[in-house]
């Protein structure tokens, strides 16, 4: 039997599997990843952004977890040669109304203890992105890019260093569970386990119902293109450079972001996915599709953001549109200097009244945790999130293991 089984072989089951090997090396630990490798789909279809905290509320676990876990990965990174760059971020208020929920960030990014934050006039902003319109901006320098794709394998070779297994090409086909253990069918065969931890991602309301787990709260995903600054209006920003955000929705707005490997990606955009793996504009699973337009909490969502879920459509499909949202900041943009770049999708949680969970979730069964809501900056945190799922976990797995007994 084994120790702990972690499903999902993305960047915070892989955390989770580390954390729980950092402090129990007697452990007995396998990672089952349905993918040809780890990190396949959220972990590495992303911007690279390390988060320094600005957004979350005060107190919730996404501000607690960023801060520490940005920390924390970054040391990481350090320790197995993996680049992090830091360009700093710049969010600016282009109008008068958008000043006082630039306010609101300011107080909460000084609540979350974001390091080096600073608060710039127009003359100050010019001084640190000269090609940059507005009246007002935070200037956060400590934001950075990493390869986070890099980090996934180098923790996955982390924890098979420290014993532990890490398997591809492996898929959860059931979860059941008994006074002892927890039996896992896969398409390997059947392992018994004395803890579960489900990190499944875009798949992780699947995987929660294997194990008898019925709320209405699903997943719905969001698929994110992104746009290439090219040519020498690329040199116009120096760091990364955001909108003040819409209050209510988690997604930032059209950004640009300086990459880890050099190029400049604009956006991205966040459109209703109807395929929860696949990055093709036009890409339809049936069952993600159906499973989708069947969440009651779906439609009420739609109807309360109706106007901006058709300007999101509206700058996916149209170059032009995007271009002209990001002139409002940074006028030498044209429609030229942009091209077609990658996509994403975000697992997002969203309850049967519409309401999108903000915050990092999961949920119990006796031996089986299951991770339901960690979009960004899930990446960012994972170290620390993976860190608080571990411990849980040997709370419940008490002083014993199968590797030592």
């Amino acid at each position: 039997m084994r120790d702990v089984v972690v499903v999902g072989g993305g960047i915070i089951g892989l955390a989770t599997a580390y954390r729980l090997l950092e402090r129990r090396p007697d452990l007995d630990v396998i990672v089952l990843e349905k993918e040809r490798e780890v990190g396949s789909h959220q972990s590495s279809h992303n911007s690279g952004v390390l988060h320094a905290g600005l957004y979350y509320a005060p107190g919730s676990l996404k501000a607690r977890l960023c801060v520490s876990g940005k920390r924390d990965l970054e040391k990481f990174a350090a320790t197995h040669g993996i680049a992090v760059t830091r360009h700093g971020k710049v969010v600016v208020a282009v109008d008068r109304a958008e000043l006082p929920r630039l306010a609101l960030l300011e107080e909460r990014a000084r609540a979350n203890g974001v390091p080096g934050l600073r608060r710039l006039r127009a003359a100050e902003l010019a001084e640190v992105e000269p090609h940059v319109h507005g009246l007002a901006a935070l200037h956060s320098p400590a934001t950075a890019t990493i390869d986070f794709g890099a980090v996934c394998r180098a923790l996955a070779d982390e924890v098979r260093a420290r014993g532990g297994e890490v398997l591809t090409l492996v898929t959860v086909q059931g979860l059941r569970e008994r006074a002892q253990e927890v039996v896992v069918r896969t398409t390997i065969g059947a392992l018994a386990a004395r803890q579960v931890i489900a990190c499944a991602g875009l798949q992780s309301d699947r995987v929660a119902r294997l194990s008898g787990v019925e709320d209405r709260e699903a997943i719905v995903p969001f698929r994110g293109s992104y746009l290439r600054l090219v040519g020498p209006a690329a040199s116009l920003v120096r760091g990364h450079l955001y909108p003040v955000p819409l209050p209510g929705l988690p997604f930032l707005g059209v950004h640009v972001t300086q990459r880890h490997d050099g190029e400049v990606w604009v956006g991205p955009n966040a459109v209703v996915a109807l395929a929860r793996e696949r990055y093709d504009r036009w890409a339809v699973d049936l069952r993600d599709t159906r499973d989708v337009i069947r969440h009651p909490g779906f439609w009420r969502l739609a109807a309360d953001h109706l106007r901006t879920g058709v300007a999101e459509v509206h700058r996916d499909l149209s170059i032009a549109a995007t271009a002209r949202e990001l002139r409002r900041y940074v006028p030498g943009v044209g429609v030229a200097d942009l091209e077609r770049g990658p996509s994403g999708i975000r697992a997002q949680s969203v309850r049967a009244d519409g309401e999108l969970v903000d915050d990092f979730s999961w949920s119990s069964t006796p031996r089986v945790l299951h991770v339901r809501n960690a979009p960004s900056p899930g990446a960012t945190a994972s170290l620390a999130i993976g860190r608080v799922i571990a411990e849980r976990a040997l709370d419940g797995l008490g002083g014993g293991s199968r590797a030592a007994s």
